[in-house]
Parts: structure tokens; sequence; C-alpha cells
């Protein structure tokens, strides 16, 4: 028994060995990642993820928190009386709609999230794309010109507050809710606003959390792609579903100057960390092409 915990102990100063060329690389650095899936339901995965988040802070890196919640808008729509309409897998948002929406998003999701990173020794702060002027957004059509009503998506990104709130030490939440030049509350993709704040401040990762392993070709994980490569597997028969837009935001966000995405399982526990800080990872790593 004792030598099991002598193993046990060595195999954990090996992983800080290991992470520890990561940390230093990545000191100062910007990591977008973008909570959703299982992840956002699971209470014990939820308090890990935190403690991860409040770690990054911790040895210097800047996270930055993107979150939308898709089924809990959906339940909270059914406890009204109101079905959810679905156009090409967008959500039709009338202004009732609309008005549910931010109230699951910046209300319960993102105080909830801010809640518990503060929990676990962070210093989180909540916020919107309202907030600052963060993003503002254009309303957008359905791929077959169909209205959407209250959907949008990112027509400009102001850096500013992100910045300050980093530098000071904080750990910005960001739910994906914005407004139009023209006023209106617009309802957000959220894996685009994580591709476009990503590029706009040139992070060092984007890091989607999702419930699959990362990109699968034939059953088998692919664990690196280039940026290329990456686009010729677009037309993939294998690429579908919600990979779509995971694959395709992973690509606009490497054109816009990101440095490296992460799709990876965030319903493994310490997905973030063993993604960040070990040699080998554990889901898609996609880069820029090497010159």
């Amino acid at each position: 028994m004792m030598a099991m915990r002598i193993e046990e102990k060595i195999i954990k100063a090996r992983t800080l060995v290991e992470a520890l060329p990561y940390i230093k690389k990545f000191k100062g650095q910007s990591m977008i990642i973008k909570y959703g899936g299982s992840l956002m339901v699971d209470d014990n995965l939820r308090h890990m993820f935190a403690a991860d988040v409040a770690l990054l802070k911790y040895v210097g890196i800047n996270p930055i928190i993107v979150h939308g919640g898709g089924k809990e808008i959906s339940k909270w729509m059914n406890k009204v009386g109101k079905e959810a309409v679905f156009i090409d897998g967008l959500r039709f948002t009338d202004v009732e709609t609309m008005e549910l929406t931010e109230m699951v998003l910046s209300g319960k999701i993102n105080n909830a999230l801010v809640s518990l990173i503060n929990q676990h020794g962070g210093k989180a702060v909540g916020l919107s794309g309202k907030d600052g002027d963060l993003f503002i957004a254009k309303k957008i059509q359905s791929k077959t010109y169909q209205d959407l009503g209250l959907v949008g998506d990112i027509e400009a990104v102001d850096c500013t507050l992100l910045d300050t709130l980093s530098e000071k030490g904080y750990i910005p939440v960001i739910s994906s809710v914005a407004r139009s030049q023209e006023g209106e509350s617009l309802n957000m993709n959220a894996d685009h606003v994580a591709e476009g704040i990503g590029a706009a401040m040139q992070a060092e990762k984007v890091i989607y959390l999702t419930d699959v392993p990362g990109v699968l070709i034939e059953g088998e994980l692919v664990e690196r792609l280039t940026l290329t490569q990456a686009e010729a597997l677009l037309s993939h028969p294998d690429i579908k579903g919600g990979m779509i837009p995971k694959l395709t935001c992973s690509i606009e966000a490497l054109k816009g100057g990101v440095n490296c995405v992460h799709i990876i399982n965030g319903g493994i526990e310490h997905a973030v960390l063993l993604e960040v800080f070990t040699d080998v990872g554990i889901g898609t790593m996609i880069t820029q092409d090497v010159v």
C-alpha cells in the first residue's frame, strides 16, 4: 500500500514537471474557452472546470470564458408553454424568446458560473456583449435566407474591457448576447462569439469544450491538424452535425490570427489542463500552417 502511494506521488510530480514548460510558454497569453455541452449540467465537472480556470489564472495565463446555454433556454421555454423553433440549426428568436434567452444566459447561467469560479479562488466577472460594447452584432438570416428573428453574428469587437479586467487579475465570463447598432438585443451562437473574441484579441488559443473527443475520422481521433488540413476536412462525410460549426469556427479563428484551436471533450475530468499542460493532450489541436 505504501509503495502504491509513493508511485502515485511520483506520477503527480512527473505531471507537474511536464506542465512547467507550458506554464512558462503561455504565461501572459490569453485563452478563450467556450464552455458548453454536458459540462454545463454535471455538477462534479462544473466544479472541476471552475477550479481549473482559477488555476490557469494563478499561473499567469489569462482565461476568458464564453458560454451559451441552448438546452437551458429550451427548458425554460417549455416551462412557460413556448415551443422552440429551429431553422437550419438556429433558434428562431422572437421578442419573447429573446427576453427569456437573456434572462437564462446573462442571469442564471452566467451568474452561476461566476459564483462557482469565485468559490474556487478565482476573481470572475460576468459580462455580455452589451457591457462596454464588448461586441456589436448584426442580424442574420438562415442559410436558406429565412428570417431568424433576433439572431445575430459579431460585427465588431472592442477588447478594451477584457484587457483591463485581465490585467487587474479578473476572469471575464461572457454570455452570448449582444446589441445591434440599432439597439436591438440579439441572440448569438457562442461558438462564433469565442471565435470572434479570439481573433480580435489575437489569442494564443481558443478551446472548444464539447461532448465528443474531438475531430473523428472513420471513428479515430485526429489529434493534430493544420489549417489547410482542417479546411480540406470540411467536405469529409464524417464531419457532420455539431462538428461542422465547431470546425468552421476553428478555421475562421486561425485565419483571424489565433495561434491554435483545440476541440476537446469537456466530459473528461480536468479536460482543459490535460490539453494545455501535457505533451500528448486529449483532443484535436488545429494549428497554423507551417511556413
